[in-house]
């Protein structure tokens, strides 16, 4: 960099004490510190969301699943003895799924109905716990249903309900649907629309009595050491088993166009966020473009004394860079801070305006979670790095292209 830098510092502090152009540096600054803290922060928020969203999720779909073709599994727990086998399968149950009609009073709503075993069930889902895993007895006609789907039938703990599941054709020539009566046990929140509206466990036991299934089960739900691996790991399991007798689905599958609308949302963000970045590093255009009709003087006296053209580009590039990266650096600074302190702020700001911006009754997630990636960033610093050199060339090219013999004869 040499004597171009020092010039270009000189020319920096020299602007502080002209008043407009002074007020333009500190706008394009604060346009690129603002425009780079709100990337950061709501990029942050939006890593927070998908993290509790997956969390709630998985909390009542599991891993992965593995299950033999035709949805029925015969020989389940040497499978699920073969299954936890695996070194990063941190435990596995065996559950019946089917579908039904539930009925109370005068109303009916279409459920799904999933058979566990609590004490497998515990190890895999965040729906069961050591508050609600004894109310599910063998034996016993205990049902547990989703808050939703609770106050839609208007039923609360100790109320009864019908369960209407499809005929077995083989032994019911006429196709009655078979009727079975439960009492609901306890209520869970998943904080899943899906779940806590239209789904309701029983005991397997239970279940394979209802669905005249016997000894057999829908398949196994897994859970693993690390849910990124959940491809890989299913993939390995299956080949184990056999390709030929059994498949699996993990969460990357089950949830793939959820996923894939989170990604989207969040790519649709940091676009329409970029751009106030954008606008900021090129108000260093016409910033850097008022400092060399400034210094055209300057310039003249500098090419006068033997220095050339592109040397003259240097220090007028190496001006607009070291506001940009000025401002570039305070933002990321700022913005780390914001999202890893957002909770606290968010919370003080809805202590002083009386209001919450998510109520839990009409929010599932009524916080603002946020989770900082390192590559976020990087990312974020290198799109505004990028901009700012693109917005420093021109103003730089065109200081190096001053006419020293015109600007001498107006001296």
């Amino acid at each position: 960099m040499g004597i171009e830098f020092q010039v270009s510092t000189k020319y920096l502090r020299s602007n502080q004490k002209k008043g407009f152009v002074s007020f333009i540096s500190g706008v394009s600054m604060i346009g690129l510190v603002l425009g780079v803290m709100t990337l950061i922060t709501v990029l942050s928020v939006m890593n927070g969301f998908h993290k509790e969203l997956r969390e709630r999720i998985l909390g009542a779909i599991s891993h992965s699943y593995i299950t033999e073709f035709g949805d029925i599994l015969y020989d389940w727990e040497e499978v699920r003895s073969s299954i936890n086998k695996h070194p990063q399968v941190i435990d596995s149950s065996p559950y019946i799924q089917a579908y039904g009609l539930l009925n109370t009073h005068n109303k009916s709503f279409g459920v799904t109905v999933r058979g566990i075993s609590p004490s497998y069930e515990k190890n895999i889902s965040k729906i069961i716990d050591s508050s609600n895993d004894n109310d599910l007895i063998a034996g016993k006609s205990g049902m547990l249903i989703g808050s939703g789907l609770a106050i839609r039938l208007g039923v609360s703990v100790g109320d009864y309900v019908t369960l209407l599941t499809p005929a077995n054709s083989s032994s019911n020539s006429y196709l009655q649907p078979n009727i079975s009566q439960f009492i609901i046990s306890s209520i869970f929140e998943a904080g899943i629309n899906e779940y806590d509206n239209s789904l309701a466990l029983i005991h397997i036991e239970q279940a394979q009595k209802t669905f005249s299934m016997d000894d057999k089960v829908t398949g196994i739900r897994l859970k693993f050491d690390d849910l990124f691996s959940a491809k890989r790991i299913t993939s390995e399991i299956v080949s184990s088993l056999g390709v030929d007798r059994y498949y699996g689905v993990d969460w990357t599958v089950q949830k793939s166009n959820f996923i894939k609308a989170l990604n989207l949302e969040k790519q649709m963000i940091a676009i329409v966020l970029s751009l106030i970045i954008a606008v900021a590093a090129f108000n260093i255009v016409s910033m850097m473009i008022m400092v060399v009709t400034d210094k055209k003087s300057d310039i003249a006296i500098l090419r006068t004394i033997g220095m050339t053209p592109k040397r003259i580009v240097k220090i007028f590039f190496y001006q607009g860079l070291s506001i940009g990266l000025v401002g570039i650096l305070v933002g990321v600074v700022l913005g780390v801070a914001l999202a890893l302190n957002i909770e606290s702020v968010v919370s003080s700001i809805e202590s002083v305006l009386g209001f919450q911006f998510f109520p839990k009754d009409v929010f599932y997630i009524d916080r603002f979670p946020s989770e900082v990636h390192i590559n976020d960033i990087l990312m974020v610093v290198l799109g505004a790095i990028v901009l700012v050199v693109i917005a420093s060339i021109y103003p730089a090219i065109r200081a190096g292209k001053v006419n020293i013999a015109k600007v001498l004869s107006h001296e």
